[in-house]
């Protein structure tokens, strides 16, 4: 199997070889999730201010909050296959007391109410919620990627495969160990990626980045520099489509504020000129940059297995009685957040699996997952990148995450 299909604004080659009988083999060991056959959804998106909607959602999160003239109301997020859906019910008669105990006992409701709109952003007010009685299957009700997951499975462990040791077996070690969560996970909750298989999808984006620029282009330096003057001309249309559109605040600007950031990180970048890109590092760090999110986020069908793997000997009572609905951030998840987990189980695999690496290495790695998000205020948990390897990974996950934006199919 040979893909030769482009990505990036068509810039950026996926160039892979994989023969069938090992597709087939990595679909064994590797199965993708199965996915509703011809299922049909509701979309807010199409609806218009004031329709009537009586639909069948799963419950995000809910809590109660107060107007500016201190009169009590909830706010609800709920989930279909077209994505998150905001919704509020006031407290006309009682309401919030009658409702509060379904909510949290519940996952799945008929949700009845009015489409309303505000600063161009639709929601439903919510008249009447009821109960349903039934088990989720999680891509019957969340949204969830439209590319073609087995290919993608394919293609991350080609990538895999071609890594030299011990980062192969750093790499695979994580996918044994996590794969079944890893390939529903998403990878935001509203930002980017934010739907089953959003994980999966962008990790993939970031070594497909990577591969251009340190395997494709003959110079990492100019390689970059080719992208984001694709960034800037994307930002010129966008400039102009939105004079054209006037005041339409419904598309914001994906690249706004981002091209002198990108050339700051590329002059830091440059500093370390008398590195070269450790390749198989990145691809390496690349795995775990996110994958601390299956313990930092909860949604229906997720397991709590990195939970156990990373906390063998605790008490794991309060995992077992959750109740699990959308995408959600997880309560003690939040209170540690994804890089620092992604930073624990990558350690914890190097001492499970008993693999040997230099200690430099390991700190290599670990600074690239600590880093990827490039500022402290953007949740980097180190002040800026300290190596070529740091900034390359947050040059292309910024980049990713982005692009994501601007792609009409997920």
């Amino acid at each position: 199997m040979t893909n030769s299909n482009r990505y990036f604004f068509d810039i950026i080659p996926i160039d892979y070889h994989c023969s069938e009988e090992q597709a087939i083999e990595i679909l064994e060991k590797f199965p993708a999730p199965e996915l509703p056959d011809g299922n049909t959804y509701f979309d807010l998106q199409d609806q218009q201010e004031g329709n009537s909607i009586k639909q069948r959602l799963l419950l995000n999160e809910y809590e109660v909050r107060l107007t500016r003239t201190n009169k009590q109301f909830l706010k609800m997020s709920f989930s279909n296959n077209a994505g998150m859906i905001q919704a509020k019910m006031w407290d006309n008669q009682g309401a919030i007391d009658r409702y509060l105990p379904l909510l949290e006992a519940h996952t799945i409701f008929e949700v009845e109410g009015v489409v309303d709109v505000f600063n161009g952003n639709k929601s439903i007010t919510v008249n009447r919620l009821t109960a349903q009685h039934e088990d989720v299957n999680p891509f019957a009700l969340l949204p969830y990627t439209k590319m073609d997951i087995p290919n993608l499975t394919v293609e991350l462990f080609s990538y895999l495969h071609e890594l030299s040791e011990p980062y192969q077996s750093i790499a695979i070690a994580a996918m044994e160990h996590f794969w079944n969560d890893f390939r529903l996970a998403p990878a935001a909750k509203g930002y980017h990626h934010n739907y089953l298989g959003g994980l999966l999808k962008h990790t993939i984006g970031l070594m497909r980045i990577t591969r251009y620029i340190c395997t494709i282009e003959k110079d990492h330096v100019e390689a970059i520099i080719k992208l984001i003057q694709v960034v800037e001309k994307a930002y010129k249309k966008e400039i102009y489509q939105s004079y054209k559109t006037e005041n339409d605040q419904s598309n914001p600007l994906v690249w706004r504020d981002t091209i002198d950031h990108l050339y700051k990180m590329l002059q830091g970048l440059i500093a370390c000129k008398e590195e070269t890109p450790p390749y198989d590092l990145l691809i390496t760090a690349i795995l775990y940059h996110d994958i601390g999110k299956l313990l930092e986020y909860d949604h229906a069908g997720l397991s709590f297995h990195p939970f156990k793997f990373l906390f063998p000997t605790a008490d794991h009572k309060i995992l077992s009685d959750r109740k699990q609905a959308g995408i959600a951030m997880d309560s003690l998840g939040v209170m540690v957040g994804h890089i620092p987990y992604g930073m624990l189980l990558l350690t914890k695999i190097i001492e499970t699996e008993k693999i040997e690496l230099p200690v430099a290495a390991i700190h290599e790695l670990i600074h690239c997952i600590l880093c990827h998000h490039g500022l402290p205020e953007w949740g980097s948990a180190v002040r800026a990148p300290q190596t070529l390897s740091g900034y390359l990974i947050h040059i292309v996950d910024y980049l990713d995450s982005r692009f994501e934006n601007t792609e009409l199919v997920k």
